[in-house]
């Protein structure tokens, strides 16, 4: 294994016991560092954690491209950071792997399929509205309104996601909501956690207080998602198969109503246990993630007058002569140049940094080199987004890198915001369709604007990439 390892460049370290150990941090001066790396090694770069603890970090297709199409059978993901998130998903999708995770993967895809996303588009278009109206309220006298956009797209994004997978609506971005708070307080304690050593030990951090607050957490979660289940099952074996799509008729299905009628070739269905777990992974991967991409798309698209104004007039003219301002199913389509501006603020600013896979065998590389069996290498989307060797002046925000032409033999592995291969996140349309909903009805009805009396914001790469003292906009009406 060393003797493979070593064919990577290893970034000088701290000493020979703590290697690089304390030198990648979650903050602006991190990614910064990130941004060194890969001007110097392109490729990727060996990372010792500690003596015994080798890691790879990898920012090029020529190194991610194996592990990105590996089968999802032997490419499990890493457990070290993960592990923080089972008391509270289980084995849902995002943590499981082997037979589990390919079964579970063939079940769940129908349920991301494009007729089932077009029944969500009207929840996607009356969640917006209620942030687009909730918000701007507070702007007496038709001034802007200086607004810190991420609390409420998480917000948006919750109240969406309650509703597409449990037909619940809280009210949540409009007074409190017990089962949303106790979902922000479990991210905000897997990130604590991530940030003291001490306490990744479970039998440590059970016994501490924040560990307790998990605890609780997670009973809320779960005693809300096994509630809806059990009621669910119930009603489906009173009724029956077809009474209870007879029951449906008029109204979309939701998540769980697609999984409980879901089946595998062997005509088994997935356990209460599944369909829970799959549900509360689902709660966590689509909040976050699209929250935060949503918030640096507004940021972005403040700071580019010029971009935001062409996606403006290019919803404008989709719903000129409309009896109503709704985006529909086929309208996503119609949106070009909006979408490449969320791919191009998807690549400068990537919800998710970076990926870790653990590998099971030994993945051979292109120019002769092996990764070793049992190495962990920490995929890093942002190191790849930024790689000047596959996007020329990386840190500049210019959606029509994304236009065809400019798109024509680039690797797809060079754009990986939701991964790629086997294991890329099931519910990317999902997010793209949400996010092209919620730009649009914003750009409807604000001009959006940087406050440059606030300095540029500080990056902060946690669970989402956030800023550290918020993103802070002006929002004019039109």
């Amino acid at each position: 294994t060393c003797h493979q390892l070593n064919k990577f460049p290893i970034p000088p370290w701290r000493n020979w016991l703590l290697g690089h150990t304390g030198m990648g941090q979650s903050t602006e001066q991190g990614l910064q560092q990130v941004d060194a790396l890969v001007a110097r090694y392109r490729h990727g770069c060996l990372w010792w954690g500690l003596p015994w603890l080798p890691v790879l970090r990898l920012f090029h297709p020529s190194t991610l491209r194996p592990l990105l199409s590996a089968s999802g059978l032997v490419d499990p993901k890493d457990g070290i950071f993960y592990g923080f998130l089972k008391p509270w998903l289980g084995e849902g999708l995002l943590l499981s792997g082997g037979q589990r995770w390919a079964r579970h993967r063939r079940l769940l895809t129908p349920a991301f399929h494009g007729d089932v996303l077009r029944d969500y588009l009207g929840i996607f278009n009356q969640s917006t509205r209620v942030m687009l109206v909730r918000e701007p309220a507070a702007a007496a006298g038709g001034g802007p309104l200086e607004l810190e956009v991420l609390q409420p797209l998480s917000l948006l994004t919750l109240d969406t996601l309650q509703k597409c997978i449990f037909s619940h609506d809280s009210h949540c971005q409009e007074q409190p909501s017990e089962y949303i708070q106790a979902i922000l307080e479990l991210s905000s304690l897997v990130v604590r956690r991530q940030l003291q050593p001490l306490l990744h030990p479970w039998w440590l951090y059970r016994l501490s207080s924040d560990g307790r607050r998990f605890a609780r957490a997670c009973a809320t979660v779960h005693a809300f998602t096994a509630d809806v289940v059990q009621r669910r099952r119930r009603a489906l074996a009173r009724l029956g198969h077809q009474a209870w799509l007879d029951s449906h008729r008029g109204r979309s299905m939701d998540f769980i109503d697609l999984l409980l009628l879901t089946k595998d070739e062997d005509g088994h269905a997935l356990s209460d246990e599944d369909i829970a777990a799959e549900a509360d992974t689902f709660m966590f991967e689509g909040h976050d993630t699209t929250a935060s991409g949503l918030a640096w798309l507004f940021y972005n698209l403040a700071g580019h007058p010029e971009h935001q104004e062409r996606c403006r007039q290019e919803v404008q003219e989709l719903l000129a002569g409309r009896d109503t301002a709704d985006i529909e199913w086929e309208d996503l389509s119609q949106l070009p140049f909006t979408t490449m501006c969320i791919k191009e603020s998807l690549r400068l600013h990537p919800p998710v940094t970076a990926v870790a896979r653990r590998c099971t065998q030994d993945v051979p590389l292109r120019d002769g080199r092996v990764i070793p069996k049992g190495v962990t290498c920490l995929m890093s989307i942002y190191g790849t987004h930024h790689n000047p060797e596959l996007w020329p002046e990386p840190e500049v925000f210019d959606p029509l890198r994304f236009s065809p032409e400019n798109s024509k033999g680039r690797s797809p592995s060079s754009f990986i915001p939701f991964s790629a291969g086997p294991r890329n996140c099931i519910g990317q349309s999902f997010a793209m369709a949400e996010m092209k909903v919620a730009v649009a009805l914003a750009l409807s009805r604000f001009v959006l604007r940087r406050d440059t009396a606030r300095p540029p914001p500080r990056r902060k790469p946690e669970l989402i990439l956030r800023a550290e003292d918020g993103l802070w906009l002006l929002l004019e009406p039109l």
